[in-house]
């Protein structure tokens, strides 16, 4: 059913098709129906909020309208990769553990036909989701100062409010076990209702063909989900869904423990940013 969505949705995309009402409408509520399968019998908090407003384009129907062929294939891509990981995020079953830190930070990992190994950190935050929404999205290209794992992000393109196009360059591990990679991505931003999310996968893009000597890696679908805590708001459940292929030659058990370690430093360097930013502004406010 869901490649079936994916070309009614597609359809939409061609100028000589979006004036058809009967078209668009169909896409929505095939969108809608799609959402309510995957949730399946008992449906998290975080689907909910997703299917509140019937799809995920719904947002953008307007807008739209404006766009180039390209910039709506970004769209399309962007929108293609939260729906794959709403998917595999909403099964619960088959997720193998790799890593628990002391602190509960947990990573968790499966085997997807077609996909290959996923990675899913699932981690408490002593932060709003806006905050961290505003840190993750509106700050992407600052990531490099506070991530030592990445050497710098840079948005390349943006479409709308709710897709991009960047290009992000990883740093080398230590011992440089991995060397540098550089990645281009679509990110597709949506925020329903109190939570947020941020999804992407590879792309190409015009202005950052392949740079000689660096080695360009794929990713993708990935999502990051932040959801407010149930029993204090002010606190976020944060699940990362990381799908990542290195290229190169090597062994699957450096890379495995390479991504997964990758994922907890990200939760401990994400949360010293965050109290940097509260300390800043308490700094500020005397």
């Amino acid at each position: 059913m869901l490649p079936a969505t994916f070309k009614l949705c597609a359809g939409i995309s061609y100028r000589h098709m979006r004036n058809m009402t009967g078209l668009r409408k169909n896409a929505m509520v095939a969108i809608h129906h799609e959402l309510n399968r995957l949730a399946g019998p008992g449906p998290s908090n975080w689907i909910n909020q997703v299917r509140r407003r019937s799809s995920l384009l719904s947002s953008r129907i307007e807008e739209e309208e404006g766009y180039s062929d390209e910039e709506m294939s970004y769209v399309k891509q962007g929108e293609d990769a939260l729906q794959k990981a709403i998917s595999i995020l909403s099964d619960q079953d088959g997720w193998t553990t790799e890593i628990v830190a002391a602190n509960g930070d947990k990573v968790l990992s499966k085997m997807l036909p077609d996909i290959g190994k996923v990675f899913k950190l699932e981690v408490m935050l002593e932060q709003r989701p806006d905050n961290l929404y505003k840190e993750l999205v509106g700050n992407m290209e600052q990531m490099g100062e506070w991530n030592p794992n990445v050497k710098q992000v840079k948005i390349l393109q943006k479409i709308g409010q709710d897709t991009m196009v960047t290009h992000e360059v990883s740093a080398e591990t230590p011992g440089n076990v991995v060397g540098p990679r550089d990645f281009v991505s679509v990110r597709c931003a949506k925020r329903r209702g109190s939570t947020c999310f941020l999804a992407g996968m590879s792309t190409q893009h015009p202005k950052m063909p392949e740079q000689r000597g660096v080695v360009r890696a794929e990713n993708g679908p990935t999502c990051i989900v932040m959801k407010p805590c149930v029993e204090d708001p002010n606190k976020t459940k944060f699940t990362w869904l990381l799908n990542i292929d290195l290229k190169g030659w090597i062994p699957k058990t450096i890379i495995n423990k390479v991504l997964s370690q990758t994922q907890v430093d990200f939760a401990n360097h994400l949360r010293q940013r965050m109290a940097n930013n509260v300390s800043m502004e308490m700094a500020h406010a005397c």
